[in-house]
């Protein structure tokens, strides 16, 4: 009896580790990534065992190849451009289109709001921003804020446009869109 629970129980481990790993390379996770579980399970030949048997997509890359595709100058047809109030001209990536070029580029990201302060005289809110990349080499993150009006309300809720602003300044700071920053300053 107690060597059938035995076998019983390692065959729920197995299963436990398979889904675990079917799951990350279905999030696009890297060898990399899969190694804490490799330290955390009971048998490392378990691990390898199971390893085998899930196919990797082979996405992941060295963080030095994802910042070089974050600092390629971005397609015309994906920038849009906005008049502000005053009749000036903002050349500008959509943050969905951001979203899309990370999951391309370094589908090993993620991202999160850190902060959300509305002024003294409750007429902005400014939200800070943290992206991070995951290579198979190592793991770097970015922040940044992004400030709007509490009065304006042409383009949807003042907290959705400065985090929008805060992501894709974030951004940025790894290389995707920057090209847009120094066209202002020319």
């Amino acid at each position: 009896m107690a060597t059938s629970s035995l076998s019983f129980s390692s065959a729920l481990k197995q299963n436990h580790l398979r889904t675990t790993l079917s799951y990350f390379l279905k999030q696009n996770r890297c060898y990399s990534k899969l190694k804490h579980a490799k330290t955390t399970s009971s048998s490392a030949a378990d691990f390898e065992k199971v390893a085998d048997d899930v196919p990797t997509s082979g996405i992941c890359r060295p963080l030095s190849e994802i910042l070089k595709e974050l600092n390629k100058k971005v397609p015309d047809s994906l920038v849009k451009t906005r008049v502000e109030k005053d009749g000036f001209h903002i050349r500008y990536i959509p943050w969905h289109t951001v979203n899309r070029v990370l999951n391309l580029h370094a589908p090993e990201w993620s991202g999160e709001v850190r902060n959300i302060a509305y002024s003294a005289d409750a007429k902005s809110v400014s939200v800070v921003y943290r992206v991070t990349l995951y290579g198979t080499d190592a793991e770097i993150f970015r922040e940044s804020t992004g400030t709007a009006s509490t009065d304006d309300t042409n383009y949807g809720d003042p907290v959705q446009k400065a985090e929008a602003m805060a992501f894709r300044r974030a951004c940025a700071r790894f290389g995707l869109g920057l090209h847009l920053y120094h066209e202002e300053a020319s």
